[in-house]
Order: C-alpha cells, then structure tokens, then sequence
C-alpha cells in the first residue's frame, strides 16, 4: 500500500516530535513524505500537483502538531485549495474515493488534558470531527488516529519508541 504523509509543521527544526517522526517515515520505501513548509514556504500551492500526488497513493497521512484545536494553517490552505468540489467531493468529485486517511498527531498537552470536563473540555476524537467530516465528505475511510501526548514531559526514548509505533500503525491493515 502506498503512503502519502503530508508533514505540516511550521517550524520542524524546533519539533520535539514530528521531526523525528518525519525523520522515521523517510527511511520507508513504501511511503512518501511530504514537508508541506519546505515544499510552500511562500504559501502558494501547487494543485495539480498535489491531486497528483493523492492519486497516486492509496493511503493519506496528515502529520502535524495540534494547534489551536487544528492542524496547523498552512494545511488547512492546502485542503482549501487541494480538495476541491469536482475533484474531491460533489457529484463529480470521486476521485478520493476508496483512500484511506489517517491523522498522526502530536499534543503539548496530556492524554488527560483532552477529556470532558477536564483542561480543554473536549477528547481528541471530538475536537478532530471536521477532519473525520472531511473524510466522510471526500469518499475517504477514517482509520484511527495516530497520537502522543504531553510531549512537552516526554524522554528521548520515548519519542523514537513513539517514530516506530507511529510506522507500525501506518503499516497496519484496518
């Protein structure tokens, strides 16, 4: 199966995590990595090229750290430009259709931070609906999201024990 990770991180040098995860998923053959900010400094998207790039892959990977309650702006750009009615959803939008995508995410904040009634009032399931609704929109099947948590307290060990986990579950037949 192949991979498409699209990497949105706006400062990766700086990244405890997804650095190292980038770094990880490079190493495999079946998938590609995609550096949304290296590829788009300025911002401006190429789209034939992306929907190219989705084409070509059967699984689609969104990789980012959890900001605001989102992904990171320069992803939400590319959904806005990228998955286009026609292309993606609308009655002639199918060509997303039967793709799997999944969502590999990292969050300052504890596990424990990300449940009603606690810091941010809400789990992570329900703060990432809209990317399960995009999903659902596009043709796309959801497949369980990827996540570590409360980076911030995190050992080095654990973050390349989290790149491998990560790998495993990419790999995994859902």
């Amino acid at each position: 199966m192949k991979t498409l990770i699209l990497v949105a991180h706006p400062n990766l040098s700086g990244s405890v995590v997804n650095k190292i995860w980038m770094e990880r998923l490079q190493k495999e053959e079946e998938m590609t990595v995609h550096n949304l900010y290296a590829e788009y400094p300025d911002g401006r998207i190429n789209k034939d090229r992306e929907q190219q790039l989705l084409l070509e892959h059967d699984r689609i990977v969104f990789q980012f750290p959890f900001y605001w309650y989102s992904s990171p702006s320069l992803l939400k750009e590319w959904q806005d430009v990228v998955l286009s009615y026609g292309w993606a959803y609308g009655p002639e939008g199918t060509k997303l259709r039967g793709k799997e995508f999944i969502l590999a995410i990292s969050t300052g904040g504890p596990e424990a931070a990300y449940q009603a009634g606690s810091y941010n009032h809400y789990s992570m399931s329900e703060l990432t609906k809209p990317f399960q609704a995009t999903a659902n929109l596009t043709g796309m099947r959801f497949l369980p999201t990827f996540k570590i948590q409360g980076v911030r307290f995190l050992e080095e060990n654990q973050i390349q024990e989290s790149a491998e986990q990560l790998v495993q579950h990419l790999k995994a037949t859902y």
